[in-house]
């Protein structure tokens, strides 16, 4: 799914009357890792039919909303799946199901572990209780109310004529580069991210900044907001312990990047795109 493509999802959480009927999806988390069906080979949500059959403890269970008017739910559970079935992580999904069904099930698993760290209230202690109208807890003690939280990222395409940044994560892979990324501080723009972040990874200045599109990032809770950039000016200085390597590479020269289903990749394939590539 690209940037500013209609959503397929109604996310309306207020879960209406016969709506956990048989051909509900059920996305189902066990220890972190998403139950699947693998028998038509992409990774394939669980229906409601199909775990009235598995050997499984549900610890919560969450309406999400519809998708293409099918009622989906967020479950967490504990047990074994059993046959056919197989556990996989989000970043597994990737480029194996449609972005749409990767959406859906990060967004499980975010509500998932925010009603988790949410069972206590973090200013006086006491049982949170789910909100009546909102996907919120409240406090009944002190009245605190806690929402799902987002942590806004950037995501930048630093471009120099022909020629883009690309960098390598001191913990990825070797070969593997990227754009360059990091979270929104408080009281930051996001503008002023940008800015901050790419001196600070590469000590580079920019300009121009353009806005590209935004994904959700479930790893665990971000929001990517991505950028096109200008160099301004300097020199690469790579920061220590989190850059391993930054260069300046062209589209016909470029190394291992990430696949097109990442707004990373979004931005280097819309770059390639208006350079002729």
């Amino acid at each position: 799914m690209w940037p500013n493509e209609p959503d397929e999802f109604d996310a309306n959480h207020i879960m209406p009357a016969e709506a956990d009927h048989g051909e509900a999806w059920y996305f189902i988390f066990c220890s972190g890792q998403l139950i699947c069906k693998t028998s038509q080979g992409a990774p394939e949500p669980v229906t409601a039919d199909e775990f009235r059959w598995m050997d499984m403890q549900v610890s919560s269970k969450h309406f999400l909303g519809h998708y293409l008017n099918r009622p989906c739910f967020a479950i967490a559970a504990e047990g074994a799946a059993g046959e056919g079935y197989s556990q996989v992580g989000l970043r597994g999904l990737l480029g194996r199901t449609q972005q749409s069904l990767f959406y859906l099930a990060g967004r499980a698993q975010q509500i998932i572990d925010w009603h988790e760290s949410h069972q206590f209230c973090g200013r006086c202690g006491n049982v949170m209780q789910d909100h009546a109208q909102d996907r919120a807890k409240h406090c009944d003690a002190c009245g605190l109310i806690s929402y799902p939280r987002l942590s806004p990222s950037i995501i930048v395409l630093v471009t120099r004529g022909d020629e883009m940044l690309l960098a390598r994560n001191a913990a990825w892979p070797n070969g593997m580069y990227s754009t360059l990324a990091g979270f929104v501080e408080a009281g930051e723009s996001i503008e002023q991210t940008v800015h901050r972040e790419v001196m600070e990874e590469v000590g580079l200045q920019v300009k121009n900044l353009q806005y590209f599109g935004s994904q959700s990032w479930p790893f665990p809770n971000s929001l990517m907001l991505g950028f096109h950039a200008e160099y301004a000016g300097g020199d690469i200085v790579c920061q220590d312990d989190e850059i391993a390597d930054a260069r300046w590479f062209k589209p016909d020269n470029l190394p291992q990047i990430p696949p097109k289903t990442a707004i990373s990749g979004w931005l280097i394939q819309e770059f390639i795109n208006q350079a002729g590539g």
